[in-house]
């Protein structure tokens, strides 16, 4: 199977994605049902930011013409994926860059999220036989020349220690800021609020913590939130938002709210689900190179960095950690 009929099953499988049928339909429902943040909203954003941002002809090209993929793959690898479960197919990015670069994948998957990424595996196959043996899934994968494992920074260290007579890529905690002016329109507010809510605020390019310039005015952004409401009935999120509130509370602790989020003062930069944390700054020089060299930062939205709104909208070549997948793939 040539790098070019990889890209055409691809291009097929982003048909399927955005298509309605029965059984696509029913795998997502199901996914929902397992797991009650994957909400069908959510779900979606996820399959059009996929179809939308990797699975392009283009994007596709000039990706793999960028490391240098060669069109027949002479020696393929065994590659072992370890993937998350924080939002929807987070995984799919190391199971098509596997893909394409030509070796096998044997996939672990998060228990979090098991239905979609096994069912998208599954439809490749009825395409071709020959993918029933690039792409495989294992409890424990065994026996491989390399790894790609996500994970929390606890998580990690197991990895490190497991795979470290392999190649190994091990990806730990992150997350995201965002630096505001007090000069942000409404509409760049209301893009904010994108990257702080979508997924529930569970993944790694979600903004948990915003700087903002001493006496900012808080009302505009807790007004511009406001488009997230409805999340405050989600009951798991509600769950936490009730938790978190009652510890302010019970502490006499300073906080904002707009019903659905609690702003509050603190220095760490993740914040628990429900929370977003704020910290003070005089100069913006001041806290971006810090920002721009801090390890456990995936990405910082401002005025000249990441737009507001595209957090969640990586490139297929926004690597997850800033490690090229791809390069290391075809190294291996």
């Amino acid at each position: 199977m040539n790098l070019q009929y990889r890209i055409k099953i691809l291009l097929e499988l982003a048909q399927y994605m955005n298509s309605r049928q029965t059984r696509w339909e029913e795998a997502k429902e199901k996914a929902s049902l397992e797991n009650s943040w994957f909400i069908p909203e959510f779900i979606e954003l996820a399959i059009s930011n996929i179809t939308t941002y990797y699975l392009k002809k283009e994007l596709l090209k000039d990706w793999t013409l960028q490391e240098n993929i060669q069109e027949e793959n002479q020696s393929p690898k065994k590659v072992g994926i370890v993937m998350a479960g924080n939002i929807p197919m987070v995984g799919f990015h190391d199971m098509l860059s596997v893909f394409i670069s030509g070796h096998h994948a044997i996939i672990k998957p998060s228990s979090k999220d098991p239905v979609l990424i096994r069912h998208l595996a599954d439809v490749m196959k009825e395409w071709n036989k020959d993918i029933c043996k690039m792409i495989t899934f294992s409890e424990m994968p065994k026996g491989c020349d390399a790894y790609i494992a996500t994970g929390s920074n606890n998580s990690s260290r197991y990895f490190e220690y497991y795979f470290k007579k392999y190649p190994h890529i091990i990806r730990r905690n992150r997350t995201s800021t965002a630096i505001l002016t007090g000069n942000e329109s409404e509409e760049d507010l209301a893009k904010l609020a994108d990257d702080v809510y979508q997924y529930f605020g569970l993944g790694c390019r979600n903004v948990t913590k915003i700087y903002v310039p001493e006496h900012y005015d808080f009302i505009p952004l807790l007004d511009a939130f406001k488009k997230y409401d409805r999340l405050s009935g989600h009951h798991r999120y509600k769950n936490n938002y009730d938790y978190n509130l009652a510890l302010h509370i019970l502490n006499k602790k300073f906080y904002m709210t707009n019903g659905s989020i609690i702003l509050s003062e603190e220095a760490s930069l993740f914040s628990p689900i429900s929370q977003l944390n704020y910290e003070f700054y005089r100069e913006k020089n001041d806290i971006l190179p810090a920002l721009e060299n801090n390890a456990g930062i995936q990405c910082i939205v401002s005025s000249g960095k990441k737009p507001f709104g595209q957090a969640q909208c990586p490139l297929v070549n926004d690597y997850a950690d800033g490690v090229n997948t791809l390069s290391f793939l075809s190294k291996l």
